[in-house]
């Protein structure tokens, strides 16, 4: 048995490849032992204390330190064998690389969850959709930023020239930007449209051709779920080229009528129909506001031509409001014997 032990596979005997692998199943099961130990014996602990920042701690540490346990049993079992000098400088700068990963996990994950706790409450409690739209965006940018950073110093420790890296990313960059100018467009117009605030959740917009109501804002697209009730996702750099009508920002909602009577209808008739039409105006007062614009406008080809045209409050019900006075209309001008015009001609036979 010690013959087999002493075997040797690539500068190592198999009794120190089994010690190596001792150390990387210990790590293994150590970590194992300390996830339990987070989630059941710290864990009560930290529930009978008043502040929650223990709590967040412990939430965040746990996989970040299984990691690292992780981590140290590889380390201690690759070390415990011999390594050409090749191979151990390249294990050297993986560990380095790894070590640094850990760390910059655990604060991102420490950062999101205090901004989770503390931030997040305080900007549900706040009446603007403003906040609650870049907030995601926000946290997103932070989390990246610190990934960056992370990266950024793990390649350091590594050995390698971060500045002649980020010299030839920014050359890249430069080349995939000019590749990427309409994702890049979308994104500046998403900016544009959390800065300016031209519309936000809820209102309803027309824009290159769509009406309807925003559902989302994104950093690169928005989506409108439109008056037939289908779903539009539009690129935010539409917003930024096109003009953008903001219904939900009109204090009243124009509604202009063009009622023709027939030409047999005389003066007093006319002045009659123009009275009904303010009568039904004074009895919508709740859903109507402004006084309306009534007048016999002109004679058409086959009609006398009554201009009505009135304002429906913003907070009023539009269509409802349309449907109550145009039935009302009907009515009072079928009581009162007026008639309305339909396109007709009359004909002359001449006899020779």
């Amino acid at each position: 048995m010690s013959e087999i032990l002493s075997n040797e596979y690539y500068l190592n005997t198999i009794s120190q490849w089994l010690i190596a692998f001792v150390f990387i199943a210990g790590g293994i099961i150590i970590a194992k032992i300390a996830y339990l130990l987070f989630t059941k014996i710290v864990k009560i602990f930290t529930r009978n204390t008043a502040s929650r920042l223990d709590d967040i701690l412990l939430i965040t540490m746990k996989k970040p330190a299984i990691y690292g346990i992780t981590i140290v049993g590889f380390y201690l079992g690759i070390e415990y064998l011999n390594k050409s000098g090749e191979v151990a400088d390249f294990m050297d700068k993986v560990y380095h690389v790894m070590f640094v990963i850990g760390i910059t996990w655990f604060i991102a994950k420490l950062i999101n969850a205090i901004i989770e706790e503390y931030m997040e409450p305080v900007i549900e409690r706040s009446d603007s959709d403003f906040d609650d739209q870049l907030f995601p965006i926000i946290r997103k940018i932070v989390t990246i930023a610190i990934w960056s950073i992370g990266i950024i110093i793990a390649l350091n420790n590594a050995g390698y020239n971060v500045g002649a890296l980020i010299t030839g990313l920014g050359i890249g960059g430069l080349a995939f930007a000019l590749a990427a100018k309409d994702y890049i467009e979308n994104i500046f117009g998403g900016i544009s449209i959390f800065t300016d605030k031209p519309f936000m959740v809820n209102d309803r917009v027309r824009v290159d051709g769509f009406d309807g109501k925003v559902e989302e804002i994104g950093i690169r697209r928005s989506r409108i779920r439109t008056t037939n009730g289908t779903l539009v996702t539009i690129p935010n750099a539409k917003f930024i080229h096109n003009s953008v009508e903001n219904v939900a920002l009109e204090p009243t909602r124009k509604v202009g009528l063009k009622l023709g009577l027939t030409y047999t209808t005389n003066a007093e008739g006319v002045e009659r129909a123009m009275d009904i039409l303010r009568t039904i105006i004074q009895e919508q007062q709740e859903f109507v506001t402004e006084t309306p614009a009534i007048f016999f406008e002109n004679f058409g080809e086959f009609s006398l031509i009554i201009n009505f045209t009135y304002f429906i409050r913003k907070e009023a019900d539009i269509g409802t409001t349309q449907n109550n006075i145009n039935l009302e209309i009907l009515k009072r001008f079928e009581n009162a014997g007026l008639e309305f015009a339909f396109p007709t001609q009359t004909i002359y036979s001449i006899q020779k």
